[in-house]
């Protein structure tokens, strides 16, 4: 069975603005610089001839793609695709505290402590078994050959490292921009990275408004 994916992460909010923690449990709108990156990401690839959209529970996916749902394209909900939980720390601004705290727990998912979370929050395998769910649900439409699917930063390097073989503690070779692409094409079994962050079609807008 033959697919592509083109994964892309939301458009910029509020809070991504002000480097204020926006995981799972916070559901943001794009602000004026996300709808920007979400219209020149549309315009870049609205003649691809997408069979589906699948989208997390957040608003935001919603509101990145909007436009090619606008288009006709069916569009799916599935809460596996939803962000990371970052717990008690979520809706708080950076400080020195938060940096400490974060520090910590990504140094020991970097060691391969990937149960390790946040109070409240979710560890990488926890949001992996939601992810494979999530991942089952698409690859169980064969009929379905390019696919959009619009997701999370954090959720979206989790992913990458299952689809490559990766182990999470590479997670952050997979840097993460607001609308940033990822393509990946599956053969049989075998995925593969085609497009490694792809960020092309905002250096077109950015000429745009020269």
């Amino acid at each position: 069975m033959g697919k592509e994916f083109y994964i892309i992460r939301h458009g910029e909010t509020a809070l991504n603005k002000n480097g204020i923690v926006q995981g799972r449990g916070i559901n943001s709108d794009l602000n004026d610089t996300g709808r920007e990156q979400a219209a020149a990401f549309y315009a870049r690839y609205k003649a691809l001839p997408f069979d589906k959209i699948y989208v997390s529970d957040l608003k935001r996916t919603h509101q990145t793609v909007q436009q090619f749902t606008d288009a006709g394209i069916p569009t799916t909900q599935l809460s596996g695709l939803d962000e990371l939980a970052w717990g008690e720390w979520e809706g708080k601004s950076r400080s020195d505290e938060s940096i400490l705290v974060f520090r910590d727990l990504l140094e020991q998912w970097t060691a391969g402590g990937y149960d390790a979370k946040l109070m409240g929050g979710e560890s990488p395998n926890e949001v992996a078994l939601r992810l494979q769910e999530a991942l089952d649900e698409m690859l169980s439409h064969p009929e379905e050959k390019l696919v959009l699917v619009c997701m999370h930063g954090r959720a979206m390097r989790l992913l990458l490292c299952m689809l490559s073989g990766k182990p999470f503690a590479e997670m952050a070779d997979f840097p993460h921009q607001n609308t940033t692409l990822y393509r990946v094409s599956m053969t049989g079994d075998q995925f593969t990275i085609t497009d490694f962050n792809n960020t092309d079609h905002l250096k077109v807008e950015a000429s745009w408004t020269k």
